[in-house]
């Protein structure tokens, strides 16, 4: 009698020896949809995340700053393609995921719709959001998706220079004049609670959060990556002599942890509509990269068609 093979129990037992699912593994649709909207989202979160840097790229204070920055936003560039050749292992067309950003069905990180408004916000960027970022990240070069877990490798290696990068920035301009540690401190005040709300909602109000886990998706829950996060971060203000904009903010010695105000979620979900202070514009930029470069890939497709034209016909 044949034996009918149980590929959900496969896949169930894979996740709890710890072995990668890789892109020919049968896998529940649940997990690859899961998948499929979490790294595009991620991947779109990259390539956003551009836009407020770059901007202040011909604005930096130094040549230094601006080879420095440069570099960072091309890293940020190569973080999307590793993500955008991650999604495509599970199926997904490339071209259709950028498509469901532009047209509003898949999201980025709410943090890339607020303004860079002084130099002082590129370094705090740096500080708060790739230092949240690699909070974020670090678990997931233990997720149990196997191209996934690989391309989180080298990014958040990346990611470790860019936080440090930031902190450099603050660091500088903590130390400097009144009037350039008065920027440090507006441009903290103003980051300060966006980065919080970058981990996502309470786990217990997540609609996806406990799903991931018992996947392995995800090995931490945001409440604990968001304490862990400020556990750490705190400590790096004080050093610099800035104030974490928290008057509830204090270290409680039975828990170990630092307490903490509450998150303004109504600011959270109003961005996430569409209704931050670049959602707009940043779309719109997106838009217009993915129009303007039409031609290029037009051409560079025509290219390769024709080159393999040639292959075969040599073959022939």
């Amino acid at each position: 009698m044949t034996q009918v093979r149980d590929f959900e129990q496969e896949f169930l037992d894979k996740i709890e020896k710890e072995v990668k699912i890789e892109a020919r593994d049968w896998m529940p649709d649940a997990y690859r949809k899961t998948l499929i909207r979490q790294i595009s989202q991620h991947a779109h979160s990259e390539v956003v995340g551009m836009l407020p840097e770059a901007n202040w790229i011909t604005r930096a204070p130094s040549l230094r700053r601006k080879v420095a920055l440069l570099a960072k936003v091309q890293d940020e560039a190569g973080h999307g393609l590793y993500l955008y050749s991650a999604v495509e292992t599970l199926g997904a067309k490339r071209e259709d995921t950028i498509d469901d950003m532009h047209e509003g069905r898949a999201k980025y990180s709410n943090i890339f719709n607020y303004p860079t408004l002084t130099w002082a916000d590129i370094g705090t960027v740096g500080w708060l959001v790739d230092g949240a970022a690699i909070q974020n990240q670090v678990m997931l070069t233990r997720t149990s998706h196997g191209p996934y877990s690989r391309a989180m490798v080298r990014i958040c290696k990346e990611e470790s220079f860019h936080q440090r990068q930031g902190y450099e920035i603050v660091m500088t301009l903590a130390q400097g004049t009144p009037e350039q540690k008065e920027m440090a401190q507006d441009a903290l005040n103003r980051w300060w609670w966006p980065s919080l709300m970058m981990f996502g909602p309470s786990d217990a109000e997540s609609t996806h959060s406990q799903q991931s886990l018992a996947w392995k998706i995800k090995r931490q829950g945001n409440d604990e990556l968001r304490q862990e996060f400020i556990d750490k971060t705190v400590p790096q203000a004080e050093y610099l002599g800035l104030t974490i904009p928290d008057p509830d903010l204090k270290w409680n010695e039975e828990r170990g942890h630092y307490d903490f105000g509450k998150i303004n979620w109504d600011e959270f979900l109003n961005v996430i509509k569409g209704n931050g202070p670049m959602n707009r514009s940043r779309l719109r930029a997106r838009k217009a990269a993915k129009d303007n470069g039409a031609w290029v890939r037009e051409a560079a497709t025509a290219y390769a068609e024709k080159k393999a034209k040639r292959k075969a016909q040599s073959a022939a």
